[in-house]
């Protein structure tokens, strides 16, 4: 599928003149040689950084979501499986932390303990929550579909490819490995036990790619996820955030489910993610990774045409 300006017109202002909605990427292109004249590529991206769980393996990212939903029903609090996956892509003591603070389950909590949740009961559900994990984490280390082959381009392009992730790094000793033998390996990946448990949505993880990959400038990176958490720490740190749809937390369906859907049903839930993604400050969204390089691409034009991430200090979309 070719990846159009469909999301620029939510986005990019030039001068006050708004890129129409259904301009294709060559169209652009012309588009911007005619404004800014021919098209230099000095100014390029240099390496992409992605998420784990929901963007490059595990379609759906369930592993986590099942064991959040009966660590607390074992807690005798029935949670939804939206409240299990709202808080998606943070560390995953974190995330449990923001599911006891959420008012529904804040609520329960109270009635049910005749009290407000604790640092202790916090670390007494992470205590759970991490054994129940590990026992079937090695059942969703799969590559989604497309995921290996668009990492070959990438790197044929001459780009790094980072990662980050909200899996402690005993969980990443499983993914990792089981990953690698499907055929899925990055340059270099880093879990917030690297960054003193400061997780998503800080920035640290992504500038310890940076560093680790000699990339030489924030608005020269793309950073891939399927959360909201992954979309602020890109804003965070001053990168491209892009949003993939396909497979993600946030559409929260596996592949047998997705392709259950009627057409009209499948472009419906596309939309819903497209939007949440864009609300929260994702300069663009990808239906699935296959679409990752020739956003690339487009992005390449829009750095030689002095075009900076939301999250710059160099913002130029206002």
């Amino acid at each position: 599928m070719t990846v159009t300006t469909r999301i620029l017109s939510n986005q990019l202002k030039t001068k006050g003149a708004v890129i129409k909605v259904h301009l294709l990427l060559s169209d652009f292109s012309e588009y911007i040689k005619e404004r800014y004249g021919s098209v230099i590529k000095v100014n390029k991206i240099e390496g992409v950084i992605l998420d784990w769980a929901g963007t490059t393996v595990d379609f759906g990212c369930f592993a986590p979501v099942n064991v959040f939903i009966n660590i607390f029903k074992n807690a005798g609090i029935d949670v939804t499986m939206e409240e299990a996956r709202t808080p998606m892509g943070m560390l995953k003591i974190d995330h449990i932390r923001a599911m006891l603070s959420m008012p529904r389950i804040s609520f329960l909590w109270k009635e049910k303990f005749g009290r407000a949740f604790d640092e202790q009961d916090v670390a007494h559900l992470y205590a759970e929550f991490e054994p129940a994990l590990m026992a079937t984490l090695i059942d969703y280390t799969d590559p989604i579909p497309g995921v290996v082959e668009t990492v070959q381009s990438l790197r044929e392009q001459g780009l790094k490819i980072g990662s980050t992730t909200g899996y402690t790094q005993s969980m990443m000793d499983v993914v990792v490995p089981h990953a690698l033998a499907k055929g899925y390996e990055p340059d270099f990946y880093i879990t917030p036990d690297g960054t003193k448990s400061l997780g998503r949505p800080y920035p640290y993880m992504i500038y310890r790619n940076m560093e680790a990959l000699k990339l030489s400038a924030a608005w020269k990176v793309v950073k891939v996820g399927d959360t909201v958490s992954d979309i602020k720490e890109g804003l965070n740190a001053g990168v491209w955030s892009v949003g993939v749809i396909l497979g993600s937390s946030e559409m929260g369906l596996s592949f047998a489910e997705f392709n259950a859907l009627s057409e009209v049903e499948q472009k419906i839930i596309i939309s819903k993610t497209e939007k949440t993604f864009i609300e929260n400050g994702a300069d663009f969204t990808i239906k699935s990774m296959r679409e990752l390089p020739e956003l690339i691409e487009l992005i390449n034009i829009l750095l030689s045409a002095g075009k900076r991430p939301r999250g710059s200090s160099m913002d130029q979309f206002n």
